[in-house]
């Protein structure tokens, strides 16, 4: 039967685990932690004690400490405990590479166990697979883990970095309040009712948007928050129903120097977690040159893969399918795989299939060989076609060349999608890269799935100056101060120069069909801020939680954000949401309608 447990205060603790190192060498050192591992040979226990910096190894020997020892045979894993004794070289041939204190050892001279642990619903070695959803009902010991721990290690030094930077360039950090009104930007809003107000709500922020503005008009100058953000909607590994945001806002900022500020912060985080120094400044390309090349805004530049539009060098083609697609307005797109004729009649065959299941209408390939090219369409192409084809793609003996016909909505994010499913299936992605590329010109404007035109970004981003006089003729063709970042395929950040005259404001609300009564209901405390000499300004927004998973490894948000919801934006841990009582809904004048059972039979 184990001693009754140990009183703490004796223990103060002298260093962490992982800072014991062979300078420490005959120094008396008081550890405290969780026993990770406890290893019986031949009467000497050897215990892994691990904090949240890492372990060493603590030796209870019956020679030199018979209490200790006997308490020892006890432990068990997870056991809180405190050791004091000297340390020690390990003994030749018993040192440990792969452990930051794998050259020393504490000899044991005393031990206190503060606290048992039950059995574990699953180990905490790294190397063993753990279901998901086990390892979020065991929050509190999944984060014990020292890969977690590292990460929120990492994470903690993300925003110490970023408040250091920030700071030093005059930002100000100011909080926006949690409680704000319900606005329209892009997704469901978190409502929570108002118990003094009957009937009225207020809104959990999707972004401080409107608020870091009107932070602007008030003079702030320089603003910087890391800030909590909450939407409801499907979920899926990068995203969540709350996360953290690097918010900034500049007054008298222009594009370029905003862009400037933020590499200047992204390469700070890179080099000093990382230690790998960026290329600055960071390439670019516009919104069109995107769509054109990649087929989508958020393009992977770790590979090549571009695609062309071949549109005009098959025009004549006897291919009934490009044939009416041409004549229906629509493109023809193709990309070139080099040495693509490798892949088996059966690998052709899937890719077509995988297109189809898209909801492509088909996909044409055509391998180039010293003949020509092969493929199902040959005989519709004439060899003058075969050779315009050819030259416009740059395509050389050995390339296998993949072409999508249809309209240009559809088939540039379809061949996006192939480019990237062709990139990861034949690993042509250098994993070890960072590849950042600035997207610029986005439309101001585009149309929903009912026709319907809103805007691309949200209805506070300015128009390019000279665009400004298509607002009336032709608002869709106008282009918009938007800049989003991109990292190897992924959208890590977001932003605009906004609008900051209350006439071109109420402009941009008309076109999207918002009357000038809707307009001062919904957005009435901002025009206003804007008609008393609002500065010209514009900021970014960065998602933290991405950033800490890119810098960190990780596959997913969950692995970096310490108490995360489910993909049904459940808490596994708190068992939220859940019900509440009666009487604090009597309370908010909210009454529960459950949905109907559907009939059985």
């Amino acid at each position: 039967m184990m001693d009754e447990l140990d009183p703490f205060r004796d223990f103060q603790r002298t260093h962490y685990c992982a800072e014991i190192t062979e300078q420490d060498i005959g120094r008396e050192v008081h550890l405290v932690g969780w026993v990770h591992r406890r290893r019986d040979h031949g009467g000497v226990i050897f215990v892994d004690l691990r904090d949240r910096e890492g372990t060493v190894q603590a030796v209870f020997n019956p020679q030199h400490s018979p209490a200790s020892h006997r308490k020892a045979d006890a432990l068990r894993n997870e056991f809180v405990i405190g050791v004091k004794g000297k340390v020690s070289r390990r003994p030749e041939g018993m040192t440990n590479p792969k452990l930051k204190t794998g050259a020393v050892e504490v000899m044991a001279d005393e031990l206190a166990v503060f606290n048992r642990s039950r059995a574990l619903p699953f180990n905490l070695d790294e190397d063993l697979e753990v279901e998901e959803a086990i390892r979020l009902r065991y929050r509190f010991l999944d984060l014990r883990r020292p890969s977690m721990a590292a990460n929120f290690a990492l994470r903690h030094r993300v925003s110490k970095i970023t408040r250091d930077y920030f700071d030093g360039l005059g930002f100000y950090e100011i909080e926006t309040p949690f409680l704000t009104r319900s606005t329209p930007e892009g997704a469901r809003d978190y409502l929570v009712p108002s118990r003094v107000n009957p009937g009225g709500f207020y809104a959990l922020p999707q972004s401080p948007q409107l608020l870091k503005q009107i932070l602007m008009v008030a003079g702030m100058d320089r603003y910087f928050q890391i800030v909590r953000c909450f939407r409801d909607e499907d979920l899926r590994a990068d995203r969540q129903p709350e996360f953290t945001q690097v918010d900034l806002e500049m007054s008298f900022v222009e594009q370029g120097q905003l862009i400037e500020i933020v590499e200047g912060w992204i390469a700070r985080l890179f080099e000093e977690l990382l230690g790998k120094t960026l290329q600055r400044p960071f390439p670019s390309m516009t919104y069109a040159e995107a769509i054109e090349d990649y087929g989508v805004d958020n393009p992977d530049t770790r590979y090549g893969l571009k695609m062309k539009d071949i549109t005009d060098a098959v025009k004549g083609s006897e291919f009934q399918v490009f044939r009416q697609v041409i004549e229906g307005h629509g493109i023809v797109k193709a990309l070139r795989f080099p040495g693509g004729t490798r892949l088996s009649r059966r690998e052709l065959d899937n890719l077509v299939g995988m297109a189809k299941d898209w909801g492509a209408d088909g996909l044409i390939w055509a391998k180039c060989t010293g003949a020509g090219l092969q493929s199902p369409i040959a005989k519709f192409l004439s060899q003058d076609i075969v050779g315009a084809v050819i030259d416009r793609m740059g395509a050389l003996e050995g390339d296998l060349l993949l072409m999508m016909a249809g309209s240009p909505g559809r088939v540039n994010p379809w061949m996006g999608r192939l480019r990237t499913e062709l990139a990861e299936a034949y690993d042509l992605i250098d994993s070890s890269a960072h590849a950042f590329t600035w997207i610029l010109d986005f439309p101001l404007f585009e149309r929903d799935k009912e026709g319907h035109i809103t805007s691309m970004h949200h209805p506070f981003t300015a128009p390019r100056e000279e665009d400004i006089p298509l607002l009336d003729e032709n608002p869709e063709a106008c282009r918009s101060l938007a800049y989003d970042l991109v990292l190897n395929g992924t959208e890590i950040g977001g932003g605009s120069i906004r609008i900051h005259r209350v006439d071109t404001q109420k402009k941009i609300l008309s076109i999207l069909g918002i009357s000038e009564a809707e307009g001062e209901e919904k957005f009435g405390f901002l025009l206003d801020a804007l008609s008393y000499g609002a500065p010209p300004h514009g900021g970014i927004a960065f998602g933290l939680d991405r950033l800490v998973m890119i810098l960190a490894g990780a596959k997913s948000l969950r692995e970096v954000i310490a108490f995360p919801k489910t993909q049904k934006a459940a808490c596994l841990l708190t068992q939220s949401p859940g019900p509440v009582d009666a009487e604090q809904l009597r309370e908010l004048h909210i009454r529960t309608v459950l949905p109907k059972k559907p009939a059985s039979g």
